[in-house]
């Protein structure tokens, strides 16, 4: 007699053996059930404050063990996660979104049950859904249900991109085979079923006749898995590298040929003369949104491009179909000749990302934005996790130098505010358990840090309460510049509908459950800056710790932010 266990069983048990260890969500009543069976599979069940918390949590779980879950009732629940599951699918985090719907009997009657549009109506909020995932699932039949869960999981590992089953409340405790949890779940091959030599080749020839050659590396690579190669190509070929901001934080920073992003129209003039001049550029991973390339500035030219995607390579204007990237990229680095490509002697003089201390700057001096970021950047360890919420805090961020194992990410393209502390959560929590089980690079001190802005806080900052809940190692680093920074350098200057009501943001903690002693401090002056960033109570200790930096409110990173506001000041004095 076949062994059996329950659907819900079935489940959280293929979760757990993707490399899952936490469950985010919320309940609700057709989840309730389902929920029973997260503990019992070995699963920690994380409560968020709210759904859309919650899938920015997941998302954060991600990005650093691979595959995040967030559990949501039907309707209510699943439409406060849809804008986080959205951004998940555009910056290409795994996540799975379980909805518990209701029974079977009541969709069959059309019942006009609580969370519904209309009587009967039980289809369109997975008819929305299929927007924004790569892959959907309705379980409805028990003979059927373990097949549709493999396939649909499948899908999520492959593309590395948001799936959503539907679990009606009835079916969690029906009785299935387990026979399935015996194999691990089925992923196609990266080995075409042709050899794809041609590609190979061609890729070759171009690298070996380049005089002038550049790496780009791009935030899909983290998606495609091919990293680890990428960053051997990058040593074998000693060739300068940038990243875009969506690619920051994925490679080794401290190479000597990684010269940090590039931004286009805003880069240094020595980085733009040198790459206006390449005759070749090897990009792994495009995503070439406006605010991933700079007002698409840092796109490079077509025809001295190879663009390595999923299963396309592109060779200036040729298009070449069905070569996986991770075939491609293993088959590059077999079949390299180092010695045949262009090196680079003397190398040149290129501007990279650096750091500075506090000997650059006069303790008694307000702190600003063109110093901060690469001294806040000298207190980062390996294998820190930091990220940058849209807004100032997203493009400052992108100007430190990371140390190695250490991971930097941002909104690149979707650009939610306030999406960086409840991912912080979710980045956390991976770490806490990586750490925990010894896989984090034999580091065990390392911390999540987020930098936030004031309005983006504003918006998820019941987040905190989760973070203290489970102890989690995280420095929040709020930038207080009393609104909405990033809108007024756009437009709205002066305008009322940039700012935000005036917190007392330090009191945040202990309001959302920190016990007495929890680590908070504000500075605006280099010297206290300095104070709190050399203080053992912040560098030390596990859990909470927050720090307010009171800045200008018309401060801003270099580049495209203050560009911005000086032609809206210019515009505005008749210039």
């Amino acid at each position: 007699m076949a062994s059996t266990t329950k659907l819900a069983d079935y489940l959280f048990q293929r979760l757990r053996q993707l490399g899952v260890s936490s469950v985010h969500g919320v309940p609700g009543d057709t989840t309730l059930p389902l929920l029973d069976y997260i503990e019992p599979a070995g699963l920690r069940w994380i409560g968020g404050a709210n759904e859309l918390n919650a899938a920015y949590a997941a998302d954060g779980y991600a990005r650093i063990k691979g595959l995040g879950v967030i559990v949501t009732t039907f309707g209510v629940g699943e439409l406060s996660a849809i804008n986080g599951v959205a951004g998940a699918f555009v910056e290409r985090a795994a996540v799975v979104h379980i909805v518990g719907t209701p029974s079977r009997a009541d969709q069959d009657s059309r019942r006009f049950v609580h969370h519904s549009i209309k009587p009967g109506d039980f289809r369109t909020f997975g008819q929305i859904y299929t927007h924004v995932t790569i892959a959907q699932t309705r379980l409805w039949d028990p003979q059927t249900g373990t097949e549709q869960i493999d396939e649909v999981l499948s899908q999520c590992v492959r593309h590395s991109r948001p799936v959503y089953i539907e679990f009606p409340v009835d079916l969690v405790s029906a009785v299935v085979s387990n026979d399935g949890l015996k194999y691990g779940i089925k992923v196609p091959d990266p080995e075409p079923l042709v050899p794809r030599d041609d590609v190979v080749n061609k890729i070759l020839h171009r690298m070996y006749h380049s005089k002038q050659p550049i790496v780009l590396l791009d935030g899909e690579s983290r998606a495609m898995g091919i990293l680890d190669n990428v960053q051997r190509l990058i040593e074998l070929t000693q060739w300068p590298t940038w990243t875009t901001p969506f690619g920051k934080g994925l490679i080794d920073e401290t190479l000597p040929n990684f010269h940090g992003i590039y931004r286009g129209k805003y880069d240094d003039e020595a980085a733009r003369t040198f790459i206006a001049a390449t005759d070749l550029v090897l990009c792994f991973g495009p995503q070439f949104s406006l605010t991933n390339t700079y007002s698409f500035s840092s796109v490079p030219k077509v025809e001295v491009t190879i663009c390595i995607t999923d299963t396309t390579i592109q060779i200036g204007n040729e298009t070449l179909r069905d070569a996986p990237a991770k075939y491609v990229t293993s088959s590059l680095i077999k079949k390299l000749v180092p010695s045949n490509l262009m090196r680079y002697d003397p190398y040149p003089n290129l501007p990279r990302d650096s750091l500075l201390d506090f000997s650059e700057v006069p303790d008694n001096h307000l702190v600003t934005h063109d110093h901060l970021w690469r001294i806040v950047g000298s207190m980062m360890r390996p294998g820190d996790i930091i990220l940058g919420d849209t807004g100032t805090s997203g493009h400052g961020v992108r100007e430190m130098a990371l140390p190695k194992h250490a991971r930097m990410f941002t909104h690149a393209t979707w650009l939610c505010v306030g999406y960086a502390l409840p991912a912080a959560q979710g980045a956390a929590l991976a770490q806490q358990e990586s750490i925990a089980s010894s896989e984090y690079f034999g580091i065990t001190d390392a911390r999540t840090i987020v930098f936030i802005g004031d309005g983006g806080f504003q918006m998820t900052l019941q987040e905190l309460a989760t973070i203290i809940r489970y102890n989690l190692d995280v420095i929040v680093v709020l930038i207080n510049n009393q609104g909405y920074a990033t809108e007024r350098c756009l437009h709205g200057r002066n305008q009322a509908y940039n700012e935000v009501a005036p917190l007392r943001y330090l009191q945040a903690p202990a309001f959302f459950g920190a016990q007495d002693g929890v680590y908070t401090a504000s500075a605006r002056t280099w010297g206290e800056l300095k104070e709190i960033l050399q203080s053992p109570n912040l560098n030390s200790g596990q859990g909470l710790k927050m720090v307010e930096l009171v800045m200008g409110r018309e401060d801003a990173p270099k580049g495209g932010l203050q560009f911005a506001l000086r032609m809206q000041k210019n515009m505005e004095a008749g210039l």
